[in-house]
């Protein structure tokens, strides 16, 4: 029985895409169907690091192909991350995909040990990730990763980032001595890090990790209007005076048009190191009430587990020094339901539309 290529497409529209909810047609064009003498061949490319879900997409899209008359279809699931759109009032960087704020209403929730374990995830699945340390006034990213090194110019111009374990990163704290207090006004500290971002050599990432300063003063929104995000991820604890102020972040990204891709609970547990008792120290599914109430994605809950405090600390984050340990999994699982959402924003036409020269008659 022959099948045409509308009713591939249709199959392929009843099927979705586990990770990023979307209908399989979507990641198919007309010349990734070819159907002859050989058969049904139908090529998929996912818009996500996705080396983890090629067989189970397969799967699902050979599964809704057969029930519509083609059982023996070949299907060949590929993956490539595009660029998407940026606020209106700013271009995407020419080196840098896609750039992600991570952000949190309040200090000490763990934003930034949650950044840089979500860009190592996202490393791990097989994209080209970065991590800009914006937090200016408590950079702790060079600790997190282990780098002592100050970045390298070439040309006096611009400078490289560092590389740790398979990423790129850049920070303030890279820059000044450790035992330095960052005594600037608002200004100051904006400009330093529009100069981070955009005179740092990226190399052709996927995506870049913006560790957001806490809070929602000057800084933070003076980012949030200047740096050319895809969108925002708020990082919170399930505590009340937590989610008060994750509230008030969500809020100013809101008002500045960044779209929030999704909402992470971190400390969601206590997990015993002697027995392995889970208790839920700081309250339960504030973060997931949060997300529901603005209508944004639930990512996901990370426990307040020692290993992660002490693995961030060494500079090996557990990501990275227990890639197949249960935390691992779940910042793996949280980085991928980000990745899909990506996926599904609007691309970036930008750099596709000719510039439109008027002269005079």
């Amino acid at each position: 029985m022959s099948i045409t290529t509308e009713q591939v497409r249709a199959a392929l529209r009843a099927a979705h895409d586990p990770y990023s909810r979307l209908p399989l047609a979507a990641s198919v064009k007309d010349r990734d169907i070819q159907a002859g003498p050989a058969g049904l061949a139908v090529r998929i490319e996912l818009g996500y690091p996705a080396g983890y879900a090629q067989a189970e997409v397969a799967q699902i899209a050979r599964q809704a192909l057969a029930a519509a008359g083609a059982p023996e279809a070949r299907v060949t699931v590929a993956w490539s991350v595009g660029a998407h759109a940026v606020q209106a009032t700013l271009k995407p960087l020419t080196a840098v995909r896609n750039i992600i704020a991570v952000a949190s209403g309040k200090g000490g929730v763990g934003k930034s040990t949650t950044a840089v374990n979500l860009a190592l995830a996202l490393a791990a699945d097989g994209a080209r990730v970065g991590v800009l340390d914006a937090d200016v006034y408590g950079p702790s990213v060079p600790l997190m990763l282990g780098l002592k090194d100050k970045p390298v110019s070439k040309d006096n111009k611009s400078m490289e980032p560092l590389q740790a374990h398979g990423i790129q990163a850049n920070s303030i704290g890279l820059l000044v001595d450790a035992d330095s207090p960052m005594i600037w006004r608002g200004p100051m500290a904006t400009q330093a890090l529009e100069q981070l971002l955009r005179q740092t050599n990226w190399g052709g990432l996927d995506y870049l990790l913006i560790d957001m300063p806490p809070g929602t003063g000057d800084i933070a929104l003076t980012l949030a209007q200047k740096v050319p995000v895809v969108g925002a991820i708020i990082v919170t604890t399930p505590q009340d005076i937590a989610l008060l102020d994750a509230r008030k972040g969500l809020k100013m990204f809101e008002k500045v048009d960044v779209p929030v891709l999704g909402v992470v609970e971190n400390m969601a547990m206590h997990i015993c190191t002697q027995c392995g008792h889970v208790e839920h120290i700081f309250g339960e599914g504030g973060g997931q009430r949060m997300a529901a109430q603005y209508g944004v994605a639930w990512l996901g809950s990370l426990p307040l587990a020692l290993a992660i405090r002490e693995q961030a600390d060494s500079g090996t984050p557990i990501v990275a020094a227990q890639p197949d340990g249960e935390a691992a999994g779940l910042y793996r699982g949280i980085a991928r339901k980000l990745a899909a959402l990506v996926a599904g924003l609007p691309r970036d036409m930008a750099g596709k539309l000719p510039d439109v020269v008027v002269k005079p008659a």
